[in-house]
């Protein structure tokens, strides 16, 4: 049978083993580490009764912080997203005549805003549907109202079917 060896004959047998030189070295690093241990919980007892209420807010603070977020998060509605028409809905479709057309000498441009302007679109849409500026759209509105010499896209209609530009 054999017999159990102690911790205090482990720690006799080790001491044995060791050289004066390393005895010291291994008193020194046991008393580095209980010094660092012992400052280390030196500094937590500061920190947990010197600053305990600034701790404790500052915990709760991100507790509540990180729960708004996730409440904020599991409120919000899904995203959705709208899909504009080029057309606007009851628009009617009209047929240009493009003979009639060609003694008002109006630009391609022109003839693509009339167009749109018959189908009863507004600067911003027609500004959308060819991808241009509203001052543009605008600019192109005043100078097709010169060339039909109208104020406005109701007269400018009506001088369009006056003259059968629409079919």
């Amino acid at each position: 049978m054999k017999k159990e060896i102690t911790p205090l004959q482990k720690v006799r047998s080790l001491q044995l083993h060791l050289n004066k030189g390393s005895q010291h070295i291994l008193l020194y690093g046991i008393a580095a580490a209980s010094l660092i241990f012992g400052l280390k919980y030196l500094q937590w007892q500061f920190l947990m009764r010197d600053n305990a209420i600034d701790t404790y807010m500052g915990l709760s603070s991100l507790v509540f912080t990180l729960l708004g977020a996730w409440i904020a998060v599991q409120l919000m509605p899904a995203k959705r997203q709208t899909v504009k028409e080029n057309k606007p809905p009851n628009a009617q479709t009209f047929n240009i005549n493009e003979a009639a057309l060609v003694p008002l000498e109006l630009s391609a441009r022109e003839d693509q805003i009339l167009r749109l302007l018959v189908q009863g679109c507004s600067n911003a849409e027609i500004a959308d549907e060819l991808c241009l500026s509203l001052s543009t759209i605008k600019t192109h509105v005043s100078r097709l109202y010169a060339k039909l010499h109208v104020n406005s896209r109701f007269q400018a209609m009506a001088l369009a079917k006056k003259l059968n530009i629409l079919d």
